[in-house]
Order: C-alpha cells, then structure tokens, then sequence
C-alpha cells in the first residue's frame, strides 16, 4: 500500500497540498518524481576562467564583513566580497539578511550561479552555497526538480532524502524485478537506483540508475500491455460475416490501392469471428485509412449491427462525418454527427435514434468526439468501434466507449508511421495492419534544410507563397518562450556516457507569431497550441480551413488535423529538435490540393553533427516507414514516446513515462519487452510476482482498471 505523504517529518497539509499540486501524493511518488536537471557544481573553476559562461561552480573565500541595506522600500540587499586565486567576486542576495550571520570572513564556500563582469570584477547574484572546507566531500551534481508554489528546491531535495530513509526501513528496497533479468542485463538494484537518480554520486552513477529505471518502466509497461493483450483474445463479439463493399467502392473517385485492398481483407476476416477484432490501421498521413474504416462499418451495418467512429476533436470528426455521410447517405444508410456543440434536441434525436430497436428506424452510423461518452448514448445493436489517433484518448475514454458496446470489434486508426519492430511492443495488444502504398498522384512534398541566414528569403517565400493563393503552416518547438532555467543541465543531456548535450535556443509559436506579425503586417497571422481549449483551437482551426486565415504558427498540436488544400509551405522551427517521424507526420500536412507544395526545415544545427545528419534524411527519403526505422536507429525509441510541444504517441492513454521518454537506447527498449512478454507467457496473472503485479497496476490505474 502507498505511504502517505504526511508520514514525512514536517510535511502538514499546508506542504502536503503543495505537493499535491505536482501529483505527489505518497512517499513512493515522491521518490518517482525524479529531477529534471542536474547543476554541475562538481567542476571547479577559477573566476578568471569561466566569465561568460552561464553557470559556474566556484571555490571562493569570503573576504569582507557582509553589508546590508533598504532599497525599494521594504526590499533590503546583502553585498560582500569574496575570492580566489585569480580574483575577487561581488556577492549580492536580497530579502535574506540573516545570512549575514553566514558568511563570516575566511570561510570558503561552493558557490554555483551565473557570473558577470563589472570592470576589473566579477559579480554574482544569489548563488547557491555550500560551507566548503579541506576534505570536504559536496556532491558533484545536485538535482533540480519541477516546483510548485509552496516547495522549494532544498526543501524537496530534505524529503526525498528522508522518503529514501523510511524505504529503506520499510523494506522497500526490496527488488521487483527478477534477478535473471537483472543480472542478463548488468542492471543495478531498485535502491541504489533510486539514490542515485535524486542524488548521483558520479556521472557513470546517474547512467546507471537511469537505465535501471528506463528498462523497468518499459518492462513495466511491456507486462500490462501483454498482459491486456491476453485476456482480449478471449473477449465475445457479434460476428460480422455478411457484407459485400463494391457498392462503396463504386462510389469512390479512384481504385483501391493493392494495400487497401489486403488491410480490408484482413478486417474482413476479424469481424467474421465471434471473438472480438482488436486491429490497428498504421499508414501515412493520405494513404486512405479512412476508405477502410469505412468498409468495415460498412460491413457491420450489412451485418445487421452499428457502427461508432470516434475522433479527437470536434472539426476532425466533423470532417470524417463530412466524407462518410456522403458515401453512407448514397447508400440509404443513416448516419449522425454528436459532438459536443450538437443541440440538446438534436442529441435527443440521435440518442433515440441510437437505441432504438426497429432496424429501419435506427440510426446505423455515428460520427463524434467524446460526446459518444456521455451518459444517455446507448447502442440497440452494436458491431464495430473505430477510434482514430486513438494515443489522443485515454484508456478509460476508449473503455467507456468500449462498455456501451460490450460485444463489438475495435479498429484503431493512426497516421504515425511506426517501424515494425517497435509497433509489436508498444501496440501489444493489438493486431498490425501496415498501409504502405500510397495512392496514385499524391504529389511529393520538396524539402529543404536551412539555418538562420535565410530568414529574409523564408520571409519573402512565405509572401510569394500567400500572394498566389496558397497558405502557411510555421510549427515551432515550445508554446511561450522559457523561463532562464533553473539548471544548466537537462536529465537528457547527459548522455550515458556523461556527455553533456547543449541545446539551441527554442522558437515559441506565441512570441513568433508576434514577430512575425511585425514583419509582415500585411498577412493575416495566427498562432495555436495544445494549451488552448478546444474550442478556441477548433475555431482557429475552422478559420485556417477556411481561407480567412494566411498564415498559422503553432506548436504540433496541427501534427493531426484536418485537410486544408490550399497549405503549400510547412516550415519547421528548431527543427533538431523533432523526431523524423514527426517531420514526416507535419510535411503531410500540405501538399493535399494541387498547388505545387513545399517543407523548410530550420535550424542552425552545425553541419557535420547528428541533427543535421538526421534533418538530412528528410530531404532525401519521403517514405514513412523508412524514416520511422531511420529515427529508431538514430535516436531510440523515446522519440515514439515523448512529448514534443503537445503531441504524443503514447498509446497507453493515461500511462505516465518518467524516464523512458529520454531513452535512446533501441536494444534496451526491445530487451525489457521481450522479457515482459516472456514472463507473461509463463506468469500471465502474476501471481508468482506480487510485487511486478503491484507496480503495473499502479502504472495502469492512473486511468483503468487493474490487470487481473
């Protein structure tokens, strides 16, 4: 069972509310809130050798009685002196003038904070300290964790360490995972593990903590997958066997593709059955997965059954009600729209319409968002559940929808394309269907790779572009531009080898909007992002469709969207800092009307580095599946499952990776599932592992039920 919180030394409800705010609600998701950097306070430099370089951990001696003084009415300042062998430092703090009692003269302390020089010296403003003296033992890398108002670093840094204490007491170290596992693979213990994530003793101590705990988050997660994967072979449904779709195929403008043609066999044969299909669709943005879930609602409703497709947002499914009630309307097949602006009368309607009993009166098709959850929807005959981009819905979303239809078969549809290898394990629980042809006279998208010093030229392309008609996607990396960080080192940036990786200053869809407003005043400019709510992004979205807006920055919360054939250029901010896939997912964004289409690809990434090597497959290589096993092999399976601005494709729903999203790691992703699938084989209800049976169901209860 969790511990509570509170069971902390000095941790109240005050402190306890504050922590709650984070989702910290127990001593073990204490101990799971791992850092988000790390200051690098181990490298001691002199004064002389580190001006203008951001952060800087210094050995400094105080020299000078600290003087105090009011500014700004109640605001007091605290200033002395201190140095070492090449100089003297300038040592100011505010609003903390019991310090004074601190920083007696001749004591040495660690100092870490940004360094500036004023003249002949050098200043620094409330650094962090440490008391330094001969022996001493500091850590070389201190842990900087996400805050909330309430907490302070030094205050979460004291009670982790005593979470870490009362673990140890308790027993908890105890290790989960199998000691042939552990061992097979060189992983440390759970403890030291644990202690070395929040307080690294080294650099090669911090690697191997963070591999210990990125594979138990994938075996973890591997084991409820297979584990749910399981028991849905033995789920009932309502077979589907009649149905013949040429009559749909008539009705379309160009012949299927041969791939197509074999996805549908494969769902034809699923619904045939009296066991549940539980199918994936994976193909590329236009490959036409939408044709092929509409030949398999087509077939329940020949069958005798409905059919519920679920999107998710309202201007998605209003485009797929859009291309599916004019086939289904040329076939005499009712079909609805619920989403949540659809009137309450109208709701009453398709909810009647729903449930009714007599075949020619029910409404064999419905079309929606969420709306599809709300109580009062209920099916007289249901036969197949589609839900497209169904990483945008939680597990509980899909199980609520899943209930309402006990007895029907399940066909997701996603438009990112997944290599093979990698699909098998994070969609365990689902059959793999690829749509790997794309249809006839799908023009290709030219890309370019640019830096900074084509700004003028981006500018004046995106004028040509509007002037004849056409309209712009820009899609840059963060929302608003950050805050100065607390750290200099991101967990990610410490590779396991302890290399730090530095990043480029980011784009923020917000700010450069504004910017570009200014430049180009002329243009009808907006921005969106994954912050706005729904109906603000949708209105945006419907204003873009459009036509009445030219231009649209936005974070890749645009990565999925509806068609707009008038989008000729996509350019990508930062553009490093995406994974291939989601630059291929973006680039087929335009490039679905006529008009001649291009993607730019920013970035000042130096050319003989792997950022750019990687941006360089995207100007070669326009096949989906091939640039998906590029990334894999270039950047590891965390780029699958991370958030970038406010897109993932985490398809556990309400799943929360700590770690294993800065995995780069592709052997250590594939081993911890192939071990997970392994013990399931042997343990499918993990009675023989009671502690690996709690964690995952900790892992998948944020949002479902248990596994057994």
């Amino acid at each position: 069972m969790p511990t509570d919180i509170r069971k902390l030394y000095g941790i109240g409800a005050a402190r306890a509310a504050a922590y709650a705010r984070l989702g910290v609600q127990s001593v073990e998701e204490l101990l799971a809130h791992y850092p988000r950097g790390y200051e690098d306070r181990g490298n001691i430099r002199l004064l002389a050798d580190c001006e203008g370089e951001g952060k800087s951990a210094l050995l400094l001696t105080v020299a000078t009685e600290p003087k105090s003084a009011r500014i700004r009415g109640r605001m007091s300042m605290l200033k002395f002196r201190a140095y070492d062998d090449s100089g003297v430092c300038e040592i100011t703090f505010f609003n903390q003038e019991y310090l004074r009692n601190v920083f007696t003269p001749g004591l040495t302390f660690r100092f870490y904070g940004r360094l500036e020089k004023k003249g002949n010296r050098y200043a620094m403003t409330a650094p962090a300290y440490e008391p330094w003296h001969e022996g001493a033992e500091l850590p070389p890398l201190v842990s900087v964790y996400p805050l909330t108002e309430g907490l302070t670093q030094k205050q979460i840094a004291k009670d982790v360490k005593s979470a870490l204490v009362l673990a140890n007491a308790k027993g908890d170290g105890d290790d989960s995972l199998p000691e042939e596992i552990r061992r097979k693979y060189g992983l440390c213990l759970q403890a030291f593990a644990l202690r070395n994530i929040h307080m690294p003793d080294s650099f090669s101590a911090l690697a191997a903590a963070k591999k210990r705990l990125i594979f138990e988050e994938f075996f973890l997660f591997g084991l409820g997958l297979s584990a749910m994967g399981a028991r849905k072979e033995k789920t009932p449904a309502v077979p589907c066997a009649k149905g013949d779709i040429s009559s749909l195929v008539r009705l379309l403008p160009y012949p299927l593709t041969g791939a197509q043609r074999r996805v549908i066999d494969e769902i034809r044969r699923d619904m045939a059955k009296d066991t549940a299909m539980s199918r994936l669709v994976v193909g590329d943005v236009g490959c036409g997965k939408t044709v092929c879930a509409a030949a398999a609602m087509l077939l329940a409703v020949q069958s005798g059954r409905q059919a519920a497709l679920m999107a998710p947002t309202e201007i998605l499914a209003r485009q797929h009600y859009k291309d599916l009630s004019a086939w289904f309307d040329a076939l005499g097949i009712s079909c609805a729209l619920l989403v949540g602006a659809t009137s309450a009368a109208e709701k009453r309607r398709i909810r009647a319409g729903l449930a009714e009993a007599d075949p020619s009166k029910r409404i064999s098709v419905v079309i929606g968002t969420q709306a599809l959850l709300s109580e009062g929807v209920e099916f007289a005959a249901e036969g197949l559940v589609v839900t497209d981009e169904q990483h945008r819905f939680g597990v509980n979303q899909r199980a609520i929808l899943s209930e309402k239809n006990r007895f029907s078969h399940v066909l997701v549809m996603s438009a990112t394309p997944i290599p093979r290898s990698l699909a098998l394990a994070l969609y365990g629980d689902l059959e793999l269907s690829y749509i790997d042809e794309m249809p006839k006279g799908r023009q290709r998208v030219d890309t370019f790779v640019v830096n900074e010093s084509y700004r003028q030229r981006l500018d004046g392309f995106i004028q040509k572009q509007v002037g004849e008609g056409g309209q712009v996607y820009i899609v840059c990396p963060t929302v608003e531009q950050a805050e100065d960080e607390e750290a200099d080192l991101s967990l990610d940036e410490i590779g396991e080898d302890g290399v730090i990786r530095k990043e480029l200053p980011l784009k923020s869809a917000v700010g450069y909007a504004e910017e570009l407003s200014a430049r180009l005043p002329s243009l009808s400019i907006a921005f969106l992002h994954g912050k706005m709510k729904s109906k603000e992004k949708d209105a945006i979205m419907g204003d873009f469709a459009d036509g009445k807006i030219q231009v649209l920055v936005s974070t890749t919360v645009i990565e999925v969207g509806v068609n707009v054939p008038r989008a000729c250029l996509m350019i990508v901010e930062n553009a490093e800092r995406f994974g291939l896939s989601q630059l291929h997912q973006l680039r087929g964004r335009v490039g679905r009307g006529n008009r001649k289409s291009y993607c730019v690809l920013v970035s000042d990434a130096k050319e003989d580095s792997n950022a750019r090597k990687r941006l360089d497959v995207m100007k070669n290589c326009y096949d989906g599946y091939s640039i998906a096993e590029r990334d894999l092999e270039m950047r590891g399976p965390g780029d699958f499952l991370r958030t970038n601005g406010d897109a993932s494709i985490r398809q556990s729903g309400g799943v929360k990776f700590r770690l294993a999203e800065l995995c780069d790691d592709t052997d250590l992703f594939r081993s911890a599932f192939a071990e997970a699938k392994s013990l399931i084989a042997r343990d499918p209800e993990l009675k023989e592992h009671p502690l690996l049976a709690e964690q995952v169901n900790a892992m998948f209860t944020q949002d479902a039920g248990t596994i057994s």
